[in-house]
C-alpha cells in the first residue's frame, strides 16, 4: 500500500507552471496529502484567488499520480485558510533568488500596506538599493523591481 510521503515525493515534481524551478511543495500550494483506503486525497491551495495556473497544477498533480499507476485519487481545491507566502519553503525562496525572483520576506512588511515599499534584495547581486517600478511584474503574484547597483531589472514575489 502507497503512502503519503510516497506520494509527496511523487509529487515533488509537479511544478508551479509560472515558475518551473519550484515545485507545488516549496511554493506552498501543496497543503496535505492523506491515503484512505487505497483512495489518495490530494489537496491544493491557489496561491490567491483566481490564480490562472490552478487548473494546470491540478492536471499536472493528476497526471503524477497516473504516471505513478494510482488510479483511485481526487485533488481538491481549498481556499481556507489562505495561502500565505510563508508557507513558501526556504528551499524554495532558493530557488526564487537563483532564478532571478526575489523571494518575499517572512510575513507581510508593515511599509507595504500603508503605501511604502519594503526593503527588497536584488536576487543578481544581492544590493538593497532597489527601486520599485510597478505593482504588476510578469504574472499578477509579483511586483516589478529595478536594482540601482547592477542595473539589471527583476520581479519580486509579492507578499501575501
Amino acid at each position: 500500500m502507497i503512502t503519503a510521503q510516497e506520494i509527496t515525493d511523487v509529487l515533488e515534481a509537479v511544478k508551479d507552471p509560472e515558475i518551473p524551478v519550484i515545485s507545488i511543495r516549496e511554493l506552498g500550494v501543496l497543503r496535505d496529502v492523506a491515503v484512505h483506503n487505497g483512495e489518495v486525497e490530494v489537496t491544493i491551495t491557489p496561491t490567491y484567488s483566481g490564480c490562472p495556473a490552478m487548473d494546470v497544477m491540478k492536471f499536472d498533480v493528476e497526471k503524477a499520480l497516473r504516471g505513478a499507476g494510482i488510479e483511485r485519487f481526487s485533488v481538491k481545491q481549498v481556499l481556507s485558510p489562505a495561502w500565505t507566502t510563508d508557507w513558501i519553503s526556504e528551499s524554495g525562496k532558493q530557488k526564487l533568488r537563483d532564478y532571478g525572483i526575489a523571494p518575499p520576506p517572512h510575513s507581510a512588511d508593515i511599509r507595504a500596506l500603508k503605501g511604502g515599499t519594503p526593503v527588497t534584495a536584488c536576487p543578481q547581486c544581492g544590493s538593497t538599493d532597489t527601486k520599485l517600478i510597478s505593482q504588476f511584474g510578469s504574472t499578477p503574484c509579483k511586483a516589478l523591481y529595478k536594482c540601482n547597483h547592477c542595473l539589471e531589472p527583476f520581479d519580486l514575489f509579492k507578499c501575501h
